[in-house]
């Protein structure tokens, strides 16, 4: 058996953030590292990485670190959906085959109740379904009272919802060949190409079987949904600290932490877990880092600086900041004195701006989303929900409370000088100030 991670779609949801999900880095490995190790783990060994050109180098270098396993890359040339990306590996595909997004967090239990489901079942397919409270932009799987899939519904959209039941990106097919045959009858404009197959598949007949996964499942769509897979790792991680961190005597460390190696904490800092501190990063001197946050490697927080519940990729830079319920990429550099902030005065649940419409985060407070190498200059604040694009720049004493495009800088208009008068309250009248 095979495992088909699909690793050549761009994530324009996540913007400004990378648009590869799958190299977003957990507990000092990418998403992809994580997930082939769960894989590995349950016993599968065969892999075929499915990437696009601008990914082809990274996939490379992560596929080299799993040296025991047999591992085939297929290029995925245009972000097509699902069904393009298996037609792009149809010459490596020549046995049983399991389908998986590794943009989803899951622990084992996906893997192992999909392989025991598929020993006991006559199903031509197994894929995992999952209950869910609320909407769920994904598709939506109908079944019978044996649990046997009898239709799927992609984004049906809040209220048209036709179960409660959606679909979780870890299917198995023991005859993937009829499978890109189903694919090749459909015609749609859309992305959902894969998911008609396999409605087409059940309608003729075809036995497709929907095991039930209730164990923890994020599911990355947004950059919102970093901090709940922040949350995931940390909850599943056993405290570690380093031999090679140089942990200050004055330092306050409170509950679960992961600090990596060679990491500094200075005097007076002050670390609340569950938090994951990376390699080299310095936790400068009477810092707070509260809990669930996740700061890369070779970071430098800063005299005075708070981070709170907040994601920080890696070599950024902080002094006399509050980072509060954030998403920072990697080389973001703030200036003394910049504040995020997360939580607005009507107590409303915070909107972030997606391709351009306002979309509900279910948070009541929420932080910026900020992309690679960004800087900025002393005092400034960024309203809650806003997004600042890569390579950016915004000047001191700015105020942001709208998104920023990539390769921006802003900065405030021409100052406008202000006469004021001086009140001299013995004389009761106005001077020259």
């Amino acid at each position: 058996m095979k495992v088909l991670f699909l690793c050549g779609g761009h994530g324009k949801r996540m913007l400004p953030l990378t648009d590869n999900k799958f190299l977003l880095k957990f507990l000092g490995r990418t998403l992809l590292e994580h997930q082939m190790q769960i894989a590995v783990d349950a016993g599968l060994m065969n892999f075929i990485l499915v990437c696009n050109p601008q990914s082809y180098e990274q996939v490379k270098t992560i596929a080299e670190k799993f040296n025991s396993a047999t591992i085939e890359i297929a290029i995925q040339e245009k972000p097509l959906g699902i069904a393009n990306a298996l037609e792009s590996a149809a010459p490596l595909i020549k046995e049983e085959l399991m389908i998986v997004n590794p943009n989803d967090i899951f622990d084992i239990t996906a893997y192992t109740s999909l392989l025991k489901s598929h020993q006991h079942d006559k199903s031509v397919s197994e894929i995992l379904g999952y209950r869910v409270k609320n909407y769920f932009p994904g598709g939506y799987l109908i079944t019978n009272n044996n649990g046997d899939l009898t239709g799927i519904v992609e984004k049906p959209g809040a209220g048209n919802e036709p179960s409660d039941m959606v679909n979780m990106l870890v299917h198995l097919h023991s005859n993937p060949k009829a499978l890109l045959q189903y694919i090749t009858k459909v015609e749609t404009e859309k992305d959902d190409k894969y998911e008609r197959a396999l409605d087409a598949m059940c309608k003729d007949g075809i036995l497709i079987h929907v095991v039930p996964y209730s164990e923890a499942w994020c599911a990355i769509k947004y950059p919102w949904n970093v901090l709940e897979s922040v949350r995931y790792f940390l909850d599943h991680t056993e405290s570690y600290i380093s031999p090679t961190a140089q942990i200050s005597n004055r330092a306050v460390i409170e509950g679960k932490v992961i600090i990596g190696d060679n990491a500094k904490v200075l005097e007076n800092a002050v670390i609340r877990g569950p938090v994951y501190i990376g390699p080299g990063t310095i936790i400068g001197n009477s810092t707070l880092v509260r809990a669930y946050s996740h700061i890369g490697a070779n970071c430098v927080v800063g005299f005075a600086s708070e981070i709170k519940g907040s994601y920080v990729g890696d070599n950024s830079w902080f002094h006399m900041n509050y980072v509060g319920d954030s998403v920072l990429g990697e080389q973001c550099n703030f200036g003394a004195g910049t504040i995020t902030a997360n939580w607005r005065f009507d107590k409303k649940i915070i909107s972030v701006r997606v391709n351009g419409n306002p979309t509900n985060t279910g948070m009541d407070k929420f932080g910026a989303v900020i992309g690679n190498n960004c800087r900025t200059g002393i005092n400034v604040s960024i309203m809650p929900g806003v997004k600042i694009g890569s390579n950016s720049i915004i000047g001191p004493s700015v105020c942001l409370t709208e998104d920023v495009e990539s390769d921006t800088i802003v900065k405030l208009s021409a100052s406008i000088r202000h006469i004021r008068k001086k009140f001299n309250p013995r004389q009761n009248k106005e001077e020259p100030f």
